[in-house]
């Protein structure tokens, strides 16, 4: 099936004349900056704040490529996926008129987002697998569906999602296709970025929230096709990457091999914390992970959440989410973390 981009725009997106910045209009290299009504002694700290920051990234795309196998240009920064999901939203969906395609149990802020964009969601719940019930996909679109959210690896249940699946949704499904990555470091699934160039209608999200571990920083990475990059940066507020976040990954991403070190190593913990929590009677079944934490069946589910709060222990409840009814999600911590997590639980259930 063909794909329209600019069919799938709004019309106010199209016509949209982007807010031209002081550090957009000058390109190049200058020792007196008099444009942006900057403060031109510093700021009152260690290092200075006081200039905007480049508001393409431009240094950090480049060493993102790098690392990513994306060209530059087909990479968009956003302040979290957050930021990513929310621009998908104000650039392709007219409120109260377009719909959008969920898949529960799925990450809460793809509905958030069209919640406070005032667009349908229609939801049509995984297979008891946790796989696309792609008959159900199909019957829920119509000519105002605008994009399908997957999240794979899934939260809350850990799994991938088969990718011959999302294949079939983007070659039959005329709007968007967006693959939620956040997880994708830890399994063993190639990261559908590698798709972009068969795809036009594809877009992948990731981030440096999870296996990066800077969450505190809220980075957020979108790879698509070069003219929905486009929009993305039309919609975005000028600066919306700031200095500090930019100086601080661009440092952190120096260090490749120890992130690869904590990846192995919670792969590893993952594996050694599902084996012991399925040697407990109460514990009736453990989806197998690609991510960095378990979804856990087991007895008393709120009863436990609730010990484990007291012992100073979170975990999170999904006992009433669809699909997850009995179960707690566990992020695999460190080694001394997930012992003290299981001796609590043995001590519960005693």
């Amino acid at each position: 099936m063909s794909f329209n981009l600019t069919a799938l725009l709004r019309d106010n997106i199209k016509k949209l004349v982007p807010y031209s910045s002081a550090r957009d209009e000058f390109k190049g290299e200058a020792s007196v900056f008099l444009d942006a009504n900057e403060n031109a002694f510093g700021s009152p700290l260690p290092h200075d704040y006081n200039r905007y920051p480049d508001p393409l990234q431009h240094r950090l795309k480049e060493k993102l490529s790098k690392i990513k196998g994306v060209p530059a240009e087909n990479m968009f920064l956003g302040n979290g996926s957050d930021e990513a999901i929310d621009i998908l939203y104000r650039a392709f969906c007219t409120p109260k008129l377009d719909n959008v395609i969920l898949v529960p149990p799925t990450y809460g802020m793809y509905e958030v987002s069209a919640n406070i964009n005032d667009v349908e969601t229609r939801k049509v719940n995984l297979t008891p697998d946790f796989q696309l019930d792609l008959d159900g996909i199909a019957e829920a679109l119509d000519t105002h569906t605008k994009m399908i959210f997957i999240c794979s690896p899934n939260n809350p249940t850990g799994n991938s999602i088969n990718p011959l699946d999302i294949e079939t949704l983007l070659v039959n499904f005329k709007g968007l296709v967006i693959v939620d990555e956040a997880y994708i470091n830890y399994s063993s699934q190639k990261s559908f970025t590698h798709s972009l160039p068969e795809f036009p209608n594809l877009v992948v999200l990731q981030t440096l929230s999870k296996a990066w571990g800077l969450a505190a920083l809220r980075l957020g990475l979108a790879f698509a096709s070069k003219e929905i990059i486009e929009v993305f940066n039309k919609i975005k507020p000028p600066y919306n990457i700031n200095q500090a976040t930019q100086d601080l990954v661009l440092e952190a991403l120096e260090n490749v091999d120890v992130v690869n070190e904590w990846i192995k190593t919670t792969v590893a913990e993952r594996g050694e914390l599902a084996k012991k929590l399925m040697a407990l009677d109460q514990v009736e079944h453990i989806t197998p992970s690609d991510a960095n934490f378990i979804l856990v069946k087991l007895d008393k589910p709120r009863e436990l959440y609730g010990y484990l709060v007291e012992k100073g222990i979170i975990v999170r409840d999904r006992s009433k989410v669809a699909l997850c009814e009995g179960c707690l999600r566990i992020t695999v911590g460190t080694k001394p973390e997930n012992e003290r997590l299981l001796e609590e639980i043995q001590l519960f259930y005693k």
